[in-house]
């Protein structure tokens, strides 16, 4: 801890400036322009054991000099991941777009709360813009939507909006009197389903998971017969989460047939498009997402496929006004209706959040930049990557495919070693076919050179999980993930 009399005094305005000045350069050659060269690892990984001795993360009274800021900054880029490193398939997100970059450091230093347009007249016609935008991909005619801090919270909206649409008095009462509510969602649906209809107090008991066939896909038949069942016990179907790009397998859900079902039974219908939203912008790619139209709600990652800067995520609704039935609300010290412009840019006032970052102008910068056409050529870049790596699979005996055919470009395949080729394939066969993949990603990881992730899924045991999205990478990477998983697997 420093001493009173070595305690910085507050740096001058020109020093402050130059500290910006030195942080920005950093940001520049350690991240935007040492990632584009492939000899840069991916991470310089450290247990939180040496990082604690490596850096001081204590807080003290007295502040730190300003050398001492830029060494811990420098601290910061040695020892982070670089997800925009075109080795880093570690999760659903990754790449760096300048234009977005550009956008985020436009959002911070200007540091505006987009919930009246008074405050954020730039940021709020930007989120309006890309909303109207989004919206007729989707199919949208006549919708709406707002940003919000992740898919998860996406999906929350959506469902408190069933709620809202099929017991809209309880806006006001409450839940207390209704009868049982039940949510539905595929075994392959993101954790998030559950953990909503936790929060929301419908309980994870009630939310019903609906079997899938061997590609990932939910089962109409199935889904049918527990929302007979549910009625049959006197509980009300509520909700369905339908998948456009599962987490694991990158399936889509059959999402005409899940429209069928509710509208015979009055049923929500959202499809967590969270991760294969961005099918929607490839006219090659787009019939992934054929039926998403009929869905009540729908939620849509940027900072995934379309690789904005964390985060950025939207939630889209077929009804125009839904947000503002759910949670409109007078609040005369914010939302006056005498203000001398039109007051629907006040978005704030039909939203959950209050205190809200703009997440819009970075994706509205790169959509300026690239267009629509660009976003296409992104996305049929990320597919030829993942169908070149799955042929390569096919085609190498040490590798095999977890499911015949990705739809998406989530590639999950298993690696066998020279001490398993010959094997019989027996349930102590892909045990130990499990058993290794850690080992090979831990190397890996320690060695800079690559992060890719593994999981298991349902009965299928451990297998890595590719996740390909950067529009850097090339067909030579998708090659070097395999070279280097049998370097680093070879002896096991």
């Amino acid at each position: 801890m420093s001493s009173k009399q070595d305690a910085p005094s507050l740096a001058s305005a020109d020093e402050q400036d130059k500290f910006i000045t030195d942080v920005f350069e950093m940001c520049m050659k350690r991240v935007v322009q040492g990632t584009r060269d492939r000899n840069t690892p991916v991470v310089n990984f450290k247990t939180p054991e040496e990082l604690k001795e490596l850096v001081d993360f204590d807080l003290t009274t007295d502040g730190n000099h300003q050398e001492d800021l830029l060494s811990l900054c420098e601290k910061v880029f040695d020892y982070s991941a670089l997800s925009g490193h075109p080795r880093f398939f570690n999760q659903q997100y990754g790449g760096l777009d300048s234009y977005g970059v550009a956008g985020s450091f436009i959002t911070d230093v200007i540091n505006a709360n987009v919930h009246t347009f008074e405050i954020a007249p730039m940021f709020l016609m930007t989120e309006v813009a890309v909303l109207e935008h989004m919206l007729k991909f989707v199919g949208y005619t006549n919708g709406e939507g707002t940003f919000c801090p992740g898919g998860s919270y996406s999906n929350f909206l959506s469902m408190n909006m069933a709620r809202l649409w099929k017991f809209p008095e309880t806006k006001s009462t409450g839940i207390y009197g209704l009868p049982k509510l039940v949510s539905f969602c595929s075994e392959q649906a993101h954790y998030s389903a559950k953990k909503n209809s936790t929060f929301l107090g419908y309980g994870t008991d009630n939310c019903w998971v609906v079997k899938c066939d061997d590609r990932g896909k939910m089962i109409p038949e199935e889904f049918e017969k527990l929302v007979l069942k549910c009625k049959d016990e006197g509980s009300v179907p509520l909700f369905v989460t339908a998948t456009a790009g599962t987490t694991v397998l990158g399936s889509f859900d059959p999402f005409n047939e899940i429209a069928a079902i509710c509208s015979k039974h009055k049923i929500w219908m959202h499809v967590d498009a969270a991760w294969g939203g961005s099918a929607l912008l490839s006219k090659k790619y787009k019939h992934l997402c054929d039926g998403v139209h009929k869905a009540d709600s729908l939620a849509w990652n940027a900072h995934k496929m379309m690789q904005a800067p964390l985060q950025c995520s939207v939630v889209l609704f077929k009804e125009k006004g839904s947000l503002e039935r759910a949670h409109s609300l007078n609040v005369p010290y914010l939302f006056q209706s005498d203000k001398p412009y039109d007051v629907k840019y006040d978005l704030g006032r039909n939203l959950l959040q209050c205190s809200r970052k703009c997440d819009a102008l970075k994706l509205w910068l790169m959509w300026k930049a690239k267009g629509d056409a660009g976003f296409e050529r992104q996305v049929d870049q990320a597919m030829a990557n993942a169908q070149y790596l799955t042929e390569q699979i096919r085609k190498r005996p040490e590798f095999e495919l977890v499911i015949p055919h990705p739809e998406y470009t989530n590639v999950p395949f298993w690696y066998i070693p020279p001490s398993l080729k010959g094997k019989e394939k027996n349930e102590d066969y892909f045990k130990q076919l499990a058993s290794i993949i850690p080992t090979i990603k831990t190397r890996m990881q320690k060695s800079g050179t690559l992060l890719v992730g593994y999981t298991p899924v349902g009965k299928i045991p451990t297998f890595f999980r590719m996740t390909v999205m950067n529009d850097k990478a090339n067909f030579s990477d998708m090659d070097f993930v395999l070279d280097e998983i049998v370097k680093n697997g070879k002896d096991l």
